[in-house]
């Protein structure tokens, strides 16, 4: 190989202190791995990206960088979530990197999968996706929950790789066009199949955590998976839409079925069917005025052009 690549590996944290040590061991152990095979270059680099945490991880990855300036990391001035943080990460690395890999702290993701992902990049991959191949230690509901999320997307039209989560590699090159997508309201798991290219999948089996606790319960997923649907999809939109034709039609036959009711004389007082039908109505037009509200929420946010995120420290 005539080229031995620059690979970052980004890590976004947040109230990591439990993992970081053993995580940073292991990714290390990786890359020297690599880097005995030839496969990347001697400057490639594990970026931590500290997402406002209020525990030690901070002083832990500054103490990392201090022990081996192979770790290096950036300080966000604030918690601005995983996907801005993911960001905030891959904007430095792609200033030093000729591929990236961005992986959780956690290390659920199997970090022999790199691999994969590296001997794709040499076969011409500029986006290599991670895809779980089974579920087996997720929950029931945690696994009923996650396929069916995939499965909404794509039946709301939005281009997603099922199963996949933030475990990718991607090249400079498709860094640099995906920095371009200046939306606000960020679900990297959308936009990354927009930037294109040539792109691939290495399958493998994600593990239990460790150590710590996750920090996606289920109120953050819903609203992920809310910014997913809004932020890609106007099928929402649509089947309002259609629902209000459909509840247009049904009353210009109830219309109709009440004059005929009242010319043959039949005409009869029905409070129970009235108070039912202004109930469903009204419940439909709330959820429907929901809906649209959401979307305006989204253009209002992205007018603002506010900054995605504040690097307040970044290690040499």
């Amino acid at each position: 190989m005539d080229k031995k690549n620059i690979l970052y590996i980004v890590i976004p944290c947040y109230n990591e202190e439990a993992v970081i040590r053993e995580t940073a061991k292991q990714v290390a152990m990786k890359m020297q791995q690599l880097y005995e095979k030839e496969l990347i270059s001697e400057k490639s680099k594990v970026l931590f990206v500290d997402d406002g945490s209020k525990d030690m991880t901070w002083p832990m990855i500054e103490a990392l960088h201090a022990e081996n300036p192979m770790y290096t990391g950036v300080k966000l001035s604030r918690n601005k979530g995983h996907q801005n943080a993911l960001m905030a990460g891959l904007s430095t690395a792609v200033k030093y990197a000729d591929m990236i890999v961005s992986m959780d702290a956690d290390l659920q993701d199997d970090i022999n999968a790199i691999d994969g992902f590296v001997q794709k990049y040499y076969e011409g991959c500029e986006v290599v996706y991670g895809v779980r191949s089974a579920r087996k230690t997720d929950t029931f509901f945690k696994k009923f929950t996650a396929q069916g999320f995939y499965k909404l997307m794509m039946m709301m039209g939005v281009d997603i790789v099922y199963n996949h989560a933030d475990y990718r590699l991607m090249s400079k090159r498709a860094v640099e066009e995906m920095l371009k997508f200046k939306e606000v309201n960020l679900f990297l798991r959308g936009i990354v199949p927009l930037v294109g290219f040539k792109s691939d999948s290495v399958y493998y089996e994600r593990a239990e955590r460790f150590a710590g606790e996750s920090k996606y319960p289920l109120k953050k997923m819903l609203a992920f998976a809310m910014d997913g649907i809004t932020s890609f999809s106007i099928k929402p939109i649509r089947l309002i839409t259609t629902l209000g034709f459909l509840i247009f039609v049904v009353s210009l036959g109830m219309l109709v079925y009440s004059l005929i009711r009242h010319f043959t004389g039949h005409t009869s007082i029905g409070w129970s069917s009235m108070f039912v039908s202004i109930w469903a109505i009204g419940g439909l037009q709330i959820l429907s005025i929901g809906v649209i509200g959401e979307y305006i929420g989204k253009i209002y946010m992205e007018t603002k052009e506010r900054p995605k995120f504040i690097i307040e420290k970044e290690l040499d």
